[in-house]
Formats: C-alpha cells, sequence, structure tokens
C-alpha cells in the first residue's frame, strides 16, 4: 500500500477498550507478547505491528491487546527490552492515560537466575531478586552476572 504524500496512514485499526505498546524496539514485538502470556490460544483480541517507520528511532514495533490493561509487574518486564516504549491505556476509543516505561532498580521474580545451584532455583519458597546495573542484571543471591539475551531470562 503506498502512503499517499503527506498523509498518515493507520495500519492496525483502533481498539475499543484495552493497552497499546507503542516504541517497542523493533524485533521485540514476540518477547512482548511472551511476557504478556499471550499465546494463539488465550481470547484476547491482538494486533502486532512489527519495522513500523518511526521518526524517533527509524523502525519499532507495536502491540495491541484489546480488553486488558497491564500490571506494574507486566510493564517491567516489557522495560528490560523495550526501555523507550510507551503504553496507552484506551477506553472508549481514547487514549485516557500515556506513561512511559522505567525499569526499576530491583526486579523480583521478573528474571529467572541462570545460575542451576542459585537458591532461588530449589525448592525453596524464594523469589529470585536482581539489582539493575550498568553492567547488566546482577542476582542477590549468588551474584550471577546478566549481561545478555535478557529477553531469554524473563519469567
Amino acid at each position: 500500500m503506498k502512503k499517499p504524500e503527506g498523509k498518515r496512514v493507520l495500519i492496525v485499526g483502533r481498539i475499543r477498550e484495552g493497552t497499546v505498546i507503542d516504541h517497542i524496539t523493533a524485533g521485540e514485538a514476540l518477547n512482548v507478547l511472551k511476557i504478556l502470556g499471550i499465546t494463539g490460544t488465550t481470547t484476547e483480541s491482538l494486533s502486532i505491528a512489527t519495522n513500523v517507520s518511526s521518526r524517533q528511532v527509524g523502525k519499532k514495533d507495536i502491540v495491541k491487546v484489546e480488553g486488558r490493561e497491564l500490571l506494574t509487574e507486566e510493564v517491567d518486564r516489557i522495560a528490560l527490552i523495550a526501555p523507550r516504549a510507551t503504553i496507552n491505556i484506551i477506553r472508549d476509543y481514547e487514549v485516557v492515560e500515556k506513561k512511559g516505561v522505567e525499569i526499576p532498580r530491583v526486579l523480583e521474580g521478573v528474571i529467572q537466575c541462570p545460575n542451576p545451584g542459585c537458591i532461588s532455583n530449589t525448592s525453596e519458597p524464594i523469589r529470585s531478586r536482581f539489582e539493575v546495573g550498568e553492567r547488566g542484571l546482577h542476582c542477590l543471591y549468588c551474584d550471577w552476572l546478566i549481561t545478555r539475551d535478557i529477553a531469554g531470562h524473563i519469567i
């Protein structure tokens, strides 16, 4: 579809109620779906746009989920893979709230420690705890440092 000169074209339709996650890092939309627990068997109406042109970042992904507002814990997970994402809450086709994501200083129960000997990976009733730093994610139990493939460790 060729875009008319000077006109904006709506690629994905509007939603009545729910959440639009915009400015997702290009190529991360499927990881966002994983974070939200959305699979082919869920009942949410869903729209995904990948590698969409963006004046701010060049390319971006967008996810629209009808009938669902995100929990703070879900937004924290999304921030790890899409630190520039914006969360738009939609009601009656209008944006009623728009906010950016923010990576918390400490993540609890969000990341699985890759160290099989970590106490958070045993039968103990302990949730994982990671401190977010410039070098990566630091396990507060076993000192393991995750520096790449963060999406692969999100619970």
